[in-house]
């Protein structure tokens, strides 16, 4: 390791690196160097790697030749600036900026204005012209690195200032003077020798290496770590450090700070969307801390800085082909770009700038199927509320209203900090995060609410970046209303008073706030997909014209096809709306719930062929009407029954409640005879692990005439149908299969009774007969089994609980959040297929599947065929389709899709 680093280079000034650079520079970094290299205004700087950053988590100590680089890259950019770091009279001060590949707002750390020193705070007063802009530069400096890297609770700092601001009779920090600010400083670094045990430290190398370290270390903060198994980012990538001569916005009125979008990152329009701050620094506009005026109105301001501003909006917006997020200062009257990356944006807006970018020739459809993705679309799909239901004595008024930062409709209970709720999120309660501002200690109750409300900041506040990335609900900036979170309240202007654990709505469409719970209605999205709202009509919402786009573009460019998880009529006539080819799953045991349950309780009590007969004679019409409705509404597509699978156990009563039951009536002297029996069956069937037990194909071998019943009345319904002039495609899956003489003893049993049904109807019967692929050993023994099986469905869902040895129900609830919380599992493997386990138990099956029968049809039935990632994976494997419960049909289309676009490299960004 060590010679490695002695070859390793882990300093990069902006000139040396591109946009594509981000796994080594992060994205600040690479896209800094994009910058500079287009001819923007950048302040000079350079980046220091992840690649250092990983040597110093590892070993705890910076890589040896680190110091020198730096060194190095620092005299060059003090040659070029003109002045040394710190310098007494004229001081080059610089920030130092977190920067991972992944964009994780607010997470990691920044200081500003690293040099300067009760030495050269004078030396910044005289060559600016202005003692107080020095004074609070300072000021921010001791707040910043107090907190960042010493370590000092950021509240004292708070409570000074807000201190400093009552003494002076001041309504923001503007008002505060010179005099004010440098006794602010004294108090200041008052609290950092109190809390630490040592001074501020004076020298500037000493500062900027101290937080370099911090920035490193960050990396690792609990709410980083908790980011990122949020947001599924890996946690061995490491952070680069950006070291940036600093340009001041608060030097004065012709000074300011604030933050661009080249659209409207929470609906996708065009326009002039973001927020400026005067006399303020960067992190002022991101803290939400002042309320900020709307980027267009710098036009009156500093109409030369706004036309150039626009003007590089155009410019990153048409070299990175995509919604830009860009950060810039003006230092008196002259702009610099301070950073851009392709920016978080809402699930609607995805959709709209992908079809949007289109039109405008920067990409072509394949690249954007790249820019949206299914939870995107699931999210476009929950309810929205009811404009209609929120006035006229329907249980909910109007409190006031904010920004709409990150669409959606959120109900829940008032909650004031982030500790609440978690807690009663916990409890099961749906809770409403509302602050003043949101910062990242915050991340734990942002994820534990609906929703966030802000009275403070605005679309680029750390609420709404942050909320926009999870796709979560928020409002922001509802100055009007006064919270307080010491007390728990939120008060309106009227003073109405929202106390702690009052039910409040949240729109972030148009950013209202509502007492009581305001009604819901389905998405104009699910509207489209029943088939409710057409998306060529005059009056289409065009979110709809933009999903149904983007669906197209998915649907042309798939290879796998889209199957449904239904079990009646009804499921399937929807899953059909929403775009299924099929049914990929019909489980046969929901078909014996109800009133049919105590036909089942006459099969499992028959003692005699006889009374089997009888019982299972009575069942076959049932079955056989089922079926002809399923094989009606999927005329003409593939329907798969799954022959009966759950253990017998399941369709009798419960084993104390009968025990009691008998008891009862043995204390009466009422005795009834068909419940002794039935306790008798139970207390037989009863099994210690009846996942393991009795069930699936094993019924079939153990109980006679069960499944042949079952593969009758598939046929009389497909024969039924074919005489009624319709076209049913059944086919018949044996579940738990472990061995391929299990599936060859009950295929030549069903393809008795299929000749029998044949022959008596005259019907051209065509169906297939499988298997599901649910045991390792299945998987392992898939070329033998293909041997009797035409189609193999992989039943994911007990596949993972038998590879990894758990049972679902029970582990859910006891230790997988434990799992997840140590990074164990990245994701529950029950969410996404577990790719190294499952993953390749299912690649290998494929293919000694195929290598057997090369037209051997593959899907996948378990709740992974609706999941994005899984999808991916199913698509790279090479299976035929994927089957899913009906709602998660637009989900799996739109991932097929970008899976086949995905594997043709069609992302430029």
């Amino acid at each position: 390791m060590p010679e490695q680093e002695d070859r390793q280079k882990f300093v990069y000034d902006f000139t040396e690196g591109n946009k594509d650079l981000k796994d080594l520079l992060g994205g600040k970094g690479a896209n800094l160097a994009e910058m500079t290299n287009l001819g923007l205004p950048v302040p000079p700087g350079f980046t220091i790697t992840t690649e250092a950053c990983k040597v110093y988590l590892d070993s705890g100590s910076e890589p040896k030749a680190l110091c020198a680089e730096v060194s190095a890259h620092l005299d060059a950019l003090e040659r070029r600036m003109g002045k040394r770091l710190g310098q007494a009279d004229d001081p080059l001060l610089v920030s130092v900026r977190s920067g991972a590949k992944f964009s994780m707002p607010g997470m990691m750390d920044t200081v500003l204005n690293i040099g300067l020193s009760d030495e050269s705070v004078a030396g910044l007063a005289a060559q600016a012209g202005d003692e107080r802009f020095a004074w609070d530069s300072y000021r921010r400096l001791i707040q910043m690195f107090g907190k960042t890297v010493l370590d000092v609770d950021g509240d004292l700092f708070e409570s000074a200032l807000e201190d400093a601001k009552h003494a002076k009779g001041a309504a923001t920090d503007v008002d505060l003077d010179a005099a004010d600010l440098e006794q602010l400083v004294a108090r200041f670094k008052e609290i950092v020798a109190k809390e630490t045990g040592r001074d501020f430290p004076q020298e500037p190398r000493e500062q900027m290496d101290l937080a370099v370290r911090a920035v490193f270390d960050s990396w690792n903060t609990e709410r980083a770590k908790l980011y990122r198994r949020q947001e599924r980012i890996p946690g061995d990538l490491g952070t680069a450090v950006n070291i940036c001569s600093m340009v001041f916005g608060n030097l004065g009125p012709d000074s300011g700070t604030g933050v661009a979008f080249t659209r409207d990152p929470a609906s996708g329009q065009q326009g002039v969307y973001g927020d400026y701050l005067q006399n303020a620094q960067g992190e002022d506009v991101v803290a939400g801390i002042r309320n900020t005026v709307p980027l267009a109105e710098l036009e009156a301001l500093d109409k030369a800085s706004y036309d150039q501003l626009m003007q590089i909006m155009e410019t990153l917006e048409t070299h990175y082909k995509d919604l830009c997020d860009i950060e810039f200062t003006i230092e008196r009257g002259r702009l610099w770009m301070l950073q851009t990356r392709v920016g978080k944006r809402t699930a609607g807006a995805a959709f709209r700038i992908a079809t949007q970018l289109v039109d405008q020739g920067l990409i072509d459809e394949a690249e954007a199927l790249q820019r949206v993705n299914g939870a995107q679309l699931a999210q476009l799909m929950f309810p929205r509320f009811d404009e209609e239901g929120t006035g006229g004595g329907k249980g909910a008024r109007l409190l006031g209203r904010g920004i709409a930062a990150s669409p959606g409709a959120a109900v829940g209970k008032a909650v004031f900090d982030s500790y609440t709720a978690v807690k009663w999120s916990r409890s099961g309660e749906k809770v409403i995060l509302i602050r003043r501002e949101t910062n990242p200690d915050d991340l734990n109750g942002m994820i534990a609410a609906e929703a966030i409300l802000t009275s403070r900041g605005g679309k680029t506040s750390h609420a709404a970046v942050v909320a926009r990335g999870m796709g979560k609900t928020c409002v922001c900036g509802a100055e009007e209303l006064e919270v307080d979170t010491k007390r728990r309240r939120m008060t309106t202007p009227g003073g109405t008073v929202i106390e702690e654990g009052d039910t409040v709505s949240i729109d972030g469409s148009s950013g209202k706030v509502y007492l009581g719970e305001v009604p819901v209605v389905p998405s104009p999205v699910v509207e489209y997909f029943e088939g409710r709202m057409h998306a060529g009509a005059d009056d289409a919402d065009d979110l709809v014209k933009a999903v149904h786009r983007i669906m197209a573009y998915a649907d042309r460019m798939r290879r796998l096809r889209v199957r449904a998880n239904a079990d009646n009529a009804e499921d399937a006539s929807r899953a059909r709306r929403f775009g299924a080819q099929g049914i990929g799953l019909c489980r046969t045991e929901h078909m014996f719930l109800g009133e049919r349950r105590e036909l089942v309780e006459h099969l499992i009590l028959a003692d005699t062929e006889a009374e089997r007969e009888e019982a299972l004679g009575a069942l076959l019409p049932l079955q056989k009407a089922d079926f002809i409705e399923l094989f009606e509404s999927m005329d003409g597509l593939p329907v798969t029954v799954r022959l009966l699978d759950p253990p017998l156990h399941e369709f009798l009563p419960d084993i104390t409640e009968l025990s009691v039951r008998v008891a009862l009536a043995e204390s009466r002297k009422d005795h009834n005879e068909n419940d002794l029996r039935l306790l008798q069956a139970v207390h037989k069937l009863h099994e210690q692990n009846p996942m393991l037990g009795l069930r699936g194909v094993r019924l079939g071998l153990v109980i006679p005439g069960l499944f042949t019943m079952q593969v009758r009345a598939i046929a009389e319904a497909a024969a039924a149908r074919i005489e009624a002039k319709g076209d049913p495609r059944a086919e018949i899956m044996i579940p738990l299969v472990g061995t391929v003489q299990e599936l060859e003893i009950v295929r030549e049993d069903a393809e008795r009774v299929l000749a029998e049904v044949r022959q008596a109807t005259g019907a051209d019967l065509k169906l297939a007969l499988g298997t599901m692929i649910e045991l390792p050993r299945a998987a392992l023994t898939a070329g033998q089994i293909a041997e009797a099986a035409e189609f193999f469905s992989f039943g994911t869902n007990d596949l993972t609980q038998t590879v990894w040895g758990f049972s679902r129900d029970d582990v859910e609830a006891s230790f997988f959040t434990a799992y997840l919380e140590k990074g164990i599992f990245g994701v529950s493997p029950f969410e996404t297929i577990d790719q190294d386990g499952v993953g390749t138990l299912v690649r290998d099956a494929v293919q000694a599947g195929r290598a057997t029968r090369p037209d051997l049809k593959l899907g996948v039935c378990g709740e992974h065929g609706g999941d994005p990632d899984s999808v991916h994976f199913f698509h790279e494997v090479g299976l035929d389709y994927v089957s899913c419960s009906p709602f998660r049909i637009p989900v799996a289309r739109l991932e097929a899709g970008r899976a086949a676009a995905k594997s043709k490299g069609s992302d430029s960004r």
